[in-house]
């Protein structure tokens, strides 16, 4: 609930025969402080194994001194061991991309390795550990489950912050419309929304 804290992302995704095609945007922060990013990516399916690619413009805006940017990338990967089965790993910034011209800083080299399993048509059990250049490694564990079709709730753990969240969610003519919570021990209750849209969605 500050202000300091507020995020906004927007992505979209464009399927193709070629592969699919994303664009994303993020900010984070007030007008004292804040970062913008914005990415353009590219993903591909190429039968058991997923993989894609994204480049991004970063830029640190801070009141008073100015601003400063860089240019880095990240990159992923699936595999679909069977139909219930997923494993995946995730790299951002491998490169060691600097911010302003003199380098001053280096934005973090973050890597991540995870494991989904659909249990049912209903209950899915996700797990990741991540891990960021000079910080703790983090593990996410998330639950979801679907008491029907169109509506579902979900709940996890993030153990870098002792965070705890959840949230519901429901379909509604091609919509996706999600109410989420976490819970900081320090900061207290964070609120959050999620609207997705899928143009081929069809009831």
């Amino acid at each position: 609930m500050l202000a300091e804290l507020s995020c906004y992302q927007l992505a979209v995704a464009l399927p193709t025969s070629s592969g699919n095609f994303g664009l994303q945007a993020n900010y984070s922060g007030n007008a004292g402080f804040n970062e913008t990013s914005a990415g353009l990516a590219y993903a591909r399916s190429l039968g058991q194994v997923d993989f894609g690619v994204q480049f991004n413009y970063y830029q640190v805006k801070i009141a008073g001194y100015g601003n400063a940017s860089a240019v880095n990338f990240e990159a992923g990967g699936i595999l679909h061991i069977n139909e219930q089965f997923q494993t995946g790993v995730h790299v951002y910034n491998p490169t060691g991309a600097h911010v302003g011209k003199a380098n001053e800083e280096q934005l973090p080299f973050v890597y991540s390795f995870g494991l989904g399993y659909d249990a049912s048509e209903k209950f899915f059990i996700g797990a990741e550990i991540q891990k960021e250049e000079d910080q703790p490694v983090n593990a996410n564990i998330g639950l979801q489950y679907a008491f029907e079709k169109k509506l579902f709730t979900r709940v996890g753990i993030s153990s870098a912050t002792a965070s705890f969240y959840l949230g519901t969610g429901f379909l509604w003519n091609g919509f996706r419309i999600d109410v989420t919570a976490s819970i900081h021990p320090t900061l207290g209750v964070t609120p959050g929304m999620l609207l997705v849209y899928n143009a081929t969605a069809k009831n």
